[in-house]
């Protein structure tokens, strides 16, 4: 048992941090002839949404708390207990030993987010975790995987995003952007970036017009240098292939009209399929590729059916991502990468020959156009075909390309996303709490930070929260999977017993999430009770905020 005591309204929750799964692979698709980074074969364009991508520490006071906030500093107190239910199998008994050490009620606190310089796109990103929090009793791998890769946990940590930072860089590596730029400014000049032909750019050679991409003009500022990093990284700083793949960039960026792309307005019937939700513990964005969306055979059909429909989808794809990449910080430090996760839950096999032909479409454009914009590929619910067809190619990738791509089955996907995503930051439908701000959650938001606990199977655990001042307590919390006992009760110190939510067992087709409050006009103690008695450990995230007694 450990008590914590909260400081803070809302209190600043700590997490016991998720261990990573030994089933993780990371693995991308094997390239084209010319060396350059590709998407997986089923991975469709990136794609993003106006978002801001700094991620607050803290979650401000609202207005109707700053009155009583030095009386609700120290409303409450949170304790969590474990007790194990009296076994009625000796392997329960038996496991109950085996996991005892692996389960702590004061949890260790999240890691920080942090601003790290992220340019390197395709190449490996960093870890969220310390190797040194892992445990190897949370990653064990799921049954129907048939690749298993122990080594797969040390390639996280041998590769690193390089920094945007001039300082940061090597001497050779200097040398090479400033020979780049150089290239770059006599394009500029004799505009081989533009659509002017060789006459009209000998007339007016003194003023050369101003490039962007991305929304970056081109040697104006630090920001262009991160720009010129990417596709430097994506041809191993050669620069004579950088500046030919930049040349080739600009020009398809001048046939596909990609500017004016970005001001169309192209519908919203994807927006299921291909959404933005959140960041990951690094500060990057965080977009979900939901494909079992295509089971809609009207949507399938109105996306891929004909070449029109799928050049329109092409197009759709393009403006997302092209939205998504001038809403990242391309200043020398800035998060300029994206967290991607791809849902494979019910998604198209590799029969679907109108799915292949655009995706193939995609990843020309991706891989030739969009050089070091994957900070990490994270993809769950992974059907076995999927590992089959990664176990075909492996042989053929580079180590460095291998440890940017994360897999998780369905049993592994929460714990898998928390590794690298705080819970509150988690959609609901993948394990985690974040919901949309709305009437059914006006309480609690990404801002408010959420407690993990690893519940052991055959055991009890209560958490108690002690309430000092007379305050109305709110909360929500669930178990990912469910499969347990929930009740909720009130303790006054004068001694009886309030029940306000009665035992009762919830199952995996229940809510995801229960939320519920209770005014305190009576010191005393709320406890919330969590019922395992399978023979799995299970996942319990919960927050609660104190806020002035509601009369």
């Amino acid at each position: 048992m450990a008590d914590e005591t909260l400081r803070t309204c809302p209190p600043e929750a700590t997490a016991e941090p998720p261990p990573p799964p030994s089933t993780v692979e990371e693995v991308e698709t094997p390239p084209p002839p010319p060396p350059q980074e590709e998407y997986p074969i089923f991975e469709p364009p990136l794609a993003s949404v106006a978002l801001d991508v700094q991620e607050k520490d803290t979650a401000l006071p609202s207005p109707q708390l700053e009155v009583e906030e030095e009386k609700l500093i120290e409303a409450v107190t949170i304790t969590q207990k474990e007790t194990p239910l009296v076994p009625t199998l000796s392997s329960v008994a038996s496991s109950l030993t085996e996991e005892h050490v692996t389960v702590t009620a004061a949890a260790a606190p999240p890691a920080p987010v942090s601003s790290q310089p992220l340019a390197a796109a395709l190449a490996v990103p960093q870890e969220s975790d310390s190797p040194k929090t892992q445990s190897k009793e949370s990653i064990e791998p799921e049954k129907e995987y048939p690749v298993e890769k122990k080594k797969a946990p040390e390639s996280f940590a041998s590769f690193k995003e390089e920094s945007n930072k001039l300082s940061d860089l090597s001497n050779s590596e200097l040398k090479t952007l400033e020979e780049f730029k150089l290239l770059v400014q006599e394009a500029l000049t004799n505009g081989v970036f533009t659509a002017a032909s060789p006459s009209e750019t000998s007339v007016n050679t003194t003023t050369p017009e101003e490039v962007s991409i991305w929304g970056i003009p081109l040697l104006k500022d630090d920001r262009s240098d991160v720009v010129l990093l990417k596709f430097l990284r994506a041809r191993d700083f050669k620069v004579k292939e950088s500046f030919a793949m930049l040349a080739n960039t600009m020009k398809w960026r001048r046939d596909f009209n990609v500017d004016e792309l970005v001001k169309e307005e192209l519908g919203d019937y994807l927006e299921k399929v291909v959404f933005m939700q959140g960041h990951d513990k690094e500060g990057h964005a965080v977009c979900y590729n939901v494909y079992g969306e295509f089971q809609n055979k009207e949507l399938y059909a109105k996306t891929f059916s004909d070449e029109e429909k799928r050049n329109t989808f092409l197009r759709w794809r393009i403006q997302f991502l092209e939205r998504s990449i001038r809403k990242l910080d391309f200043n020398p430090g800035g998060v300029n990468t994206i967290f991607q996760i791809s849902d494979l839950k019910n998604s198209p096999g590799p029969g679907k020959r109108e799915l292949r032909i655009a995706t193939k479409q995609a990843l020309h454009i991706l891989q030739d156009n969009y050089p070091e914009f994957v900070a990490k590929q994270v993809f769950i619910n992974v059907p076995w075909w999927y590992l089959a067809f990664y176990t075909m190619i492996s042989p053929f990738l580079t180590q460095r390309t291998k440890s940017k791509f994360v897999f998780a089955g369905p049993s592994k996907t929460a714990d898998t996303l928390f590794k690298y995503i705080a819970p509150e930051q988690v959609p609901t439908q993948y394990g985690g709490l974040s919901v949309d701000f709305c009437e059914c959650n006006p309480e609690f938001t990404v801002d408010d930070p959420v407690t993990e606990i690893t519940v052991k199977p055959a055991t009890k655990q209560i958490v108690e929260i002690i309430v000092n001042e007379k305050c109305t307590l709110v909360w929500e919390l669930r178990v990912v999977g469910w499969e347990v006992s929930y009740s909720a009760e009130y303790v006054p110190n004068s001694g009886y017993t309030v029940i306000i939510e009665k035992t009762r067992k919830l199952l995996p087709s229940d809510e995801p999430v229960i939320s519920n409050n209770f005014n305190i006009n009576e010191l005393g103690k709320i406890l919330l009770t969590i019922n395992n008695p399978t023979a799995k450990k299970k996942k319990l995230l919960y927050r609660f905020k104190v806020v002035p007694c509601v009369a």
